[in-house]
């Protein structure tokens, strides 16, 4: 197969990263993206969707870990979890390391993802796919929630491509609104709000929506190598506020129990808690109350 010696992300206009491409695995065209896979010199196989790095064998468990082991360690009671997007499997792997989970449900738009993680980053997912406690659905997230009963899930995950293009719905006062009704009393929700050196509005809108149907809003970060400029924000929207201060102790508690304690390899107690204290430059961005 054909392929260039060097593939160049195409997020910012005038900025980028770009890696020398040792084999390209996969390029298909589905019918919301551009999908191309390949193996890089330095980063294992990596995923792009229209030009945009999604994910990448050498730090993906720096992203994956803290969208995850968050919302249900700070819940500490999630027993149902909705994962939006997330059609690598690495979101639902992590969610379902938890002991208490009994049904994870993944809403992916695309199934070429869901199809070509499965062949060339298997790794991603491990056995996630073939856990009973999965329901994997190829099917449009937006109108999932929209129909999905009151109370029925405790945590709800958003790993979607940024405000543009499939990922757009995503964002919408409509979608926080029914993410409210859908969550039990102490539910919550979390959902990747870019990096804030380069997309602060990202962060700014998205609040601002999220706020609307929630009381508790913030975010907390991640540093993950392959999403450049900076610290990835995780943006936090819950009913109850007590969630996101839940001692280090206790944290580790949970962690124990839930069978997580010393499997990561980027989450720790100490690093959960510390996540929400934001440097001023990102904090700037979220609404005050």
């Amino acid at each position: 197969m054909a392929y260039d010696l060097w593939v160049n992300e195409t997020l910012y206009d005038a900025w980028g990263q770009r890696f020398r491409v040792k084999r390209e695995l996969a390029r298909v065209q589905s019918d919301f993206q551009d999908i191309m896979i390949f193996e890089s010199e330095t980063h294992g196989r990596v995923m792009m969707l229209d030009g945009v790095v999604q994910i990448t064998e050498a730090d993906e468990f720096s992203y994956q870990e803290m969208i995850a082991h968050v919302p249900i360690l700070a819940h500490g009671e999630a027993r149902r979890v909705l994962i939006i997007g997330a059609g690598d499997g690495g979101v639902l792997r992590r969610v379902l390391q938890h002991r208490g989970v009994e049904k994870a449900v993944m809403v992916e738009i695309d199934g070429e993802v869901i199809r070509l993680a499965k062949e060339f980053m298997p790794g991603i997912a491990g056995d996630a796919w073939n856990d009973p406690r999965a329901e994997v659905l190829v099917a449009d997230g937006i109108d999932y929630v929209r129909r999905a009963p009151d109370a029925s899930f405790d945590v709800v995950i958003v790993d979607s491509t940024d405000p543009i293009g499939v990922g757009e719905v995503l964002f919408t006062d409509e979608f926080y609104a029914n993410c409210a009704r859908l969550l039990t009393a102490r539910g919550l929700v979390v959902n990747q709000c870019g990096v804030p050196q380069m997309q602060a509005d990202e962060l700014r809108e998205t609040s601002i929506r999220r706020g609307r149907a929630f009381p508790d809003i913030w975010a907390y970060v991640a540093a993950v190598p392959t999403y450049v400029g900076g610290f990835m924000t995780l943006g936090w929207a819950a009913k109850d506020a007590a969630c996101r201060a839940v001692p280090v102790e206790e944290i580790r508690r949970r962690a124990e129990a839930a069978g997580i304690l010393g499997t990561t390899r980027y989450w720790t107690p100490e690093i959960h808690a510390g996540a929400f204290h934001l440097p001023p430059y990102i904090a700037e961005h979220l609404p005050r109350r």
